[in-house]
């Protein structure tokens, strides 16, 4: 009667294990930061997680409808925050695993965090080192300036590809304008100000990492 008392805890007890264990290695977040939001079964047997919807077709009953639940841009989402996964995952097309919505059974953290430093924007991804101040636990230039360096790259950039534009569209309106005087002044015009938008960009390029990096001294800037 004893060994059949102790046999029974001792199944218990493994039982209770390798439930918890599966249960932990197969448990997810709602959704993940890059807007993934599958559907998820967290149950202990039988562990699930769906990035795709089958739906009736309303118009044929015979047939049914697959929506993605994944972002237009998750793969590019995915390659900025998730770095490390990103290899492992098919792009555009997330894993049936969802591996950056995986989380620990102790305390909910996440098992692969995003990488710290990075922002997924509408103009792509920015990267700002790898710590909140001006320097990183590695001793580089890190956090605010190289963010706020990062953020005015982008918009010297978009600046001078908008002038560079206009340049060639004042070329066009010359090309094209037949000795027209409205016309060929207009173009005159355009071209003047794109000429002027680029000399001004390039200047504030110059000015700002003059006194960011050279007079300043802020790590990050360059």
């Amino acid at each position: 009667m004893r060994k059949i008392f102790f046999s029974i805890i001792a199944l218990t007890i493994i039982y209770l294990f390798f439930t918890r264990t599966s249960f932990a290695a197969s448990r997810w977040a709602t959704c993940d930061a890059c807007g993934l939001c599958p559907i998820i079964v967290n149950d202990p047997t039988n562990p699930s997680c769906t990035v795709t919807k089958t739906t009736p077709d309303p118009k044929d009953a015979t047939k049914t409808i697959t929506t993605n639940l994944w972002p237009g841009d998750w793969g590019s989402c995915v390659k900025c925050l998730y770095p490390d996964l990103y290899s492992q995952i098919t792009n555009p097309v997330p894993d049936t695993q969802c591996k950056t919505l995986l989380v620990k059974d102790d305390d909910n953290s996440p098992i692969h965090p995003i990488k710290v430093g990075r922002q997924f924007t509408l103009l792509g991804c920015i990267t700002s080192g790898s710590s909140v101040g001006f320097d990183n636990k590695d001793g580089g230039p890190g956090g605010a300036p190289t963010f706020v360096q990062a953020l005015l790259n982008v918009l010297f950039s978009l600046t001078g590809g908008i002038a560079f534009l206009y340049l060639m569209y004042g070329g066009f309106i010359i090309l094209t304008s037949q000795a027209d005087p409205e016309r060929l002044n207009y173009g005159r015009r355009l071209i003047y100000g794109a000429i002027a938008g680029l000399i001004i960009t390039i200047g504030s390029v110059f000015i700002v990492n003059l006194i960011g990096s050279g007079i300043l001294h802020i790590p990050g800037f360059g």
